[in-house]
């Protein structure tokens, strides 16, 4: 079966071709995976601006499904189904792929799936690591979500923890922007703690009590935010490295605490870390030793597999099994995973 999968909730617009096939080893081949991102457009404001992202998606969405086409040696002929991201995301940006990928599947006479994005970030897992079958936790982290699920079947899933406010992604991109380390975040706080003098004394931060497995950033980033500005006050110049090690160091100690609760409950020794701040080095390293201690194993994606990619939405089509999609088909910001 051969997938053309479109992904466009944020600001990365992107057209991949996938084959599902069970004689593969991992049970799916990429034929191409094309990705725009749109930092350089953002950068300036210091996150995503909705309305830019909508309008680039417009201006770049034909061209880049002609050139996975053309990657992948595919025709229109050859697809099978076309599947696209349909929530969660910027609205804005979800409908020009929804539109564009129901034009593309009406004018070809092609099944239409609706794929859920953080869906597709767990496939992504999945595609990279044969034995990473269900049930087994996940950790998934970016720039709009964090969450700990149970992933039970094949598209059986539950909710086990989440941010009460903040998504980890975000809180990255608003402690880089008061150090003035630039957009996104999560690398330019990952490259400043790398700088840092491991004998300069750890900033403390606080770890908010909750019961459960929710986790909360939102009072983590206020108290370090007034650290900063504090120093600010008193004529002192903030240690970018420094305070980037401590920041970074706090959170991946509070999400590797919360995959070991969960792992604590639920007994499942197969562990995924996914979405875009799985790129992260740190984090990767902490849950490794978390899971080797455990004796449990650890997926991580590739790099290239972290981000928003439409490969991960075009597999994760194949597991939906589902029938072709009316055409009122719509999207939708907020969607739970397990609904």
């Amino acid at each position: 079966m051969i997938i053309l999968g479109f992904e466009s909730s944020c600001d990365e617009t992107s057209v991949a071709v996938v084959r599902a096939d069970t004689t593969l080893a991992s049970g799916f081949e990429i034929l191409s995976n094309i990705v725009a991102t749109q930092i350089d457009l953002h950068a300036q404001y210091g996150g995503v601006v909705p309305e830019i992202a909508s309008r680039n998606h417009m201006a770049v969405i034909a061209n880049l499904t002609s050139e996975a086409l053309h990657q992948a040696d595919c025709t229109m002929a050859d697809i099978d189904a076309i599947a696209v991201t349909n929530a969660p995301g910027l609205i804005g940006a979800l409908l020009v792929g929804v539109n564009f990928a129901k034009t593309l599947a009406y004018k070809h006479d092609k099944r239409l799936i609706a794929v859920h994005h953080l869906r597709g970030h767990i496939v992504a897992g999945r595609m990279c690591n044969p034995a990473l079958q269900p049930p087994f936790l996940t950790l998934l982290v970016s720039g709009g979500n964090t969450l700990l699920v149970s992933c039970k079947g094949d598209t059986e899933y539950q909710i086990l923890g989440a941010t009460r406010d903040d998504a980890v992604g975000e809180v990255f991109d608003k402690v880089a922007r008061i150090l003035g380390l630039g957009f996104p975040g999560g690398p330019a706080i990952e490259k400043a703690a790398k700088l840092t003098n491991p004998d300069t004394p750890p900033l403390l931060l606080p770890t908010p009590k909750l019961e459960g497995l929710d986790m909360s950033f939102s009072g983590i980033k206020t108290a370090f935010i007034n650290h900063v500005h504090n120093l600010v006050q008193q004529g002192k110049a903030p240690n970018a490295a420094a305070l980037s090690r401590d920041f970074q160091t706090h959170i991946v100690k509070v999400l590797t605490s919360r995959m070991v609760d969960a792992f604590e409950r639920t007994g499942y020794n197969k562990w995924l870390l996914c979405g875009g701040v799985a790129a992260n080095t740190a984090l990767r390293q902490s849950l490794q030793t978390a899971a080797n201690e455990r004796e449990c194993t650890l997926t991580v994606p590739p790099m290239s597999l972290c981000g928003d990619n439409a490969a991960m939405i075009a597999a994760a089509a194949y597991y939906e099994k589902t029938s072709r999609i009316g055409w009122d088909l719509n999207a939708c910001a907020t969607w739970e995973i397990d609904m």
